[in-house]
């Protein structure tokens, strides 16, 4: 039965906001950035602000943007959107010129919600957005020509007589946009089942119960932020509590705060808080102030160096053993009594999805060979429903009709799951493949390396050449050449680069992603060093 078509149950989201309010109506619910709210709160807030939008002309499939950082109003306004039946379209606050006007427009939102700080923002770029009728402003607002404005106030004191569409639980719920690195972003298309069952998911692999505190500082632009915080609150009880922007300084007075049993981090962070300083609040400082409650930490991914330090360092578990994208979660697992190997990403969830590892032309590989991970569900609505109004991108990713992710990895005799590379980013030369994150990860290990993006540049000869493009250290006297032959040591001869150079920083998409497009489109610069005519030899074997 692994690979049997299960229906199981699906909800709304507005299903389990009303199963809360009949559980437990008033108490603690949730914090965002200190501020503490009810599900009683937030339902009536809610009702008055999806008012407000059905009288700006929100129906059921309309789609609402919001251009907030973390912040009450940025949850209320998407509860206000579920309840008027339409479709949440969080931007990302980064974003300005050209990439606020391809959402705003894309998505084809006649409503945004902005912070008064981003009012400039959308005031500069009006005139490319015709469709743009209403901007409602948590703030001073002021008139915008061609435009309807509306102050908060106005919303929370809209009469308290929502509308009541019929919303079923593949109906969609919110539009997230991808990063867009290899080319202008993708709404992914979430239904509000998807969002539930992956708050269901995460929350049963941190053994989530109603005595925990769920914490986190992801922006609510992600995916990641509504579905343990928001919905994993509603659905196993509890408290969430949303931070505002990550920081180390701030992470143990942040935690301690809250009560935080579990926090959520992702990325670098984990990295950046194993390396941080002592802090009277952390875990075993010997201190009176130090924090007792907090038993979890989760990010994705963790290395298994760094989930080593903070086990020894802070005496806290770890779940780091997960993979999945914004368009297929979790992919990968680790269940309840499931031990993760080093380095995995966790077991293959075959509860939810059929995985597999298919080479270039959809053959599957046997296990442990490194090919392109594809997935399909097994479940309805448990991953996106397509990218808005692509659909020639929705076809592109279907090949064969599984999903295929653009992403490198491998999958052993156990079913663990171990992830290579971004496929665009993986490297065949010399007769052997070359993933660009493990070579990162070793130049990452040089103490005078901040950060570093490994990628390939045209070659006079039949293969590409490899390049490693280094932000180093403020004030570092380290040179290209004495980087280079540190690494000779470090990485096997195929995977050597001939290229090395220092900059400033890298480029970066408005979310922080390094967009390694544009360092192979420059390719080898007048700054470049190259090992070749420098003469630097080293041993080929």
């Amino acid at each position: 039965m692994k690979d049997a078509w299960l229906s199981g149950s699906r909800t709304t989201v507005l299903d389990v906001l009303a199963a809360r309010l009949a559980s437990d109506p008033d108490g603690p619910y949730l914090d965002v950035l200190g501020t503490s709210l009810t599900a009683a709160q937030v339902d009536h807030d809610a009702d008055r602000i999806a008012t407000a939008l059905a009288e700006m002309g929100v129906r059921p499939g309309a789609r609402v943007a919001t251009l907030l950082d973390n912040s009450v109003e940025g949850v209320l306004v998407w509860f206000a959107t579920q309840k008027a039946g339409a479709i949440a379209v969080p931007i990302n606050t980064a974003y300005k010129g050209d990439y606020l006007v391809h959402q705003i427009r894309d998505s084809g939102s006649h409503v945004i919600v902005v912070a008064e700080d981003f009012l400039d923002r959308v005031a500069s770029v009006l005139p490319s957005l015709p469709g743009l009728r209403h901007v409602a402003v948590v703030g001073t607002p002021r008139q915008l020509a061609g435009t309807s404005v509306h102050s908060w106030s106005d919303l929370l004191t809209a009469d308290c007589a929502p509308p009541e569409p019929t919303i079923r639980p593949g109906d969609l719920s919110t539009f997230i946009y991808t990063g867009g690195t290899t080319g202008p972003s993708k709404g992914c298309m979430l239904s509000h089942n998807y969002i539930a069952v992956l708050a269901e998911q995460c929350s049963q692999c941190w053994r989530r119960t109603a005595e925990d505190v769920v914490w986190a500082p992801l922006p609510l632009f992600h995916f990641n932020a509504y579905a343990t915080v928001i919905v994993g609150t509603l659905i196993f009880g509890g408290r969430g509590a949303l931070a505002g922007r990550f920081s180390v300084s701030n992470f143990w007075p942040e935690v301690s705060r809250v009560g935080a049993t579990i926090a959520v981090t992702m990325g670098s962070m984990a990295y950046l808080l194993s390396e941080a300083q002592d802090h009277p609040e952390m875990p075993r400082s010997g201190r009176p102030e130090a924090n007792t409650k907090l038993r979890l930490l989760a990010s994705v991914p963790m290395p298994a160096e760094v989930d080593r330090v903070i086990r020894q360092r802070w005496g806290l578990d770890t779940y780091s053993g997960a993979f999945g994208l914004t368009e297929a979660s979790l992919i990968s697992w680790q269940p309840v009594g499931a031990h993760n190997k080093p380095n995995a990403a966790g077991i293959v969830n075959d509860e939810y999805f059929d995985v597999r590892i298919f080479d270039d032309d959809d053959n599957e590989l046997p296990p442990d060979a490194p090919g392109e991970i594809v997935v399909r569900p097994k479940r309805p609505h448990v991953m996106f429903e397509g990218y808005w109004g692509r659909p020639e991108a929705t076809i592109a990713v279907s090949g064969n009709w599984w999903f295929h992710t653009g992403d490198i990895g491998r999958i052993d005799a156990d079913r663990y799951l171990f992830f290579v590379d971004r496929k665009k980013d993986y490297l065949r030369r010399r007769g052997e493949n070359i993933s660009s994150l493990e070579v990162e990860g070793v130049f990452l290990k040089h103490t005078e390396v901040v950060d570093v993006a490994v990628h390939a540049v045209p070659s006079d000869v039949l293969e590409d050449d490899l390049k490693v493009t280094v932000v180093v250290r403020e004030g570092s006297t380290l040179s290209e050449e004495e980087l280079f032959r540190w690494s000779i040591d470090q990485l096997p001869y195929f995977a050597m680069p001939r290229y090395v150079e220092f900059r400033a920083d890298l480029p970066r998409s408005p979310i922080g992603r390094v967009l390694k497009r544009d360092l192979r489109q420059e390719g080898v610069t007048p700054g470049t060093w190259d090992s070749v005519a420098a003469g630097v030899e080293y041993e080929r074997r």
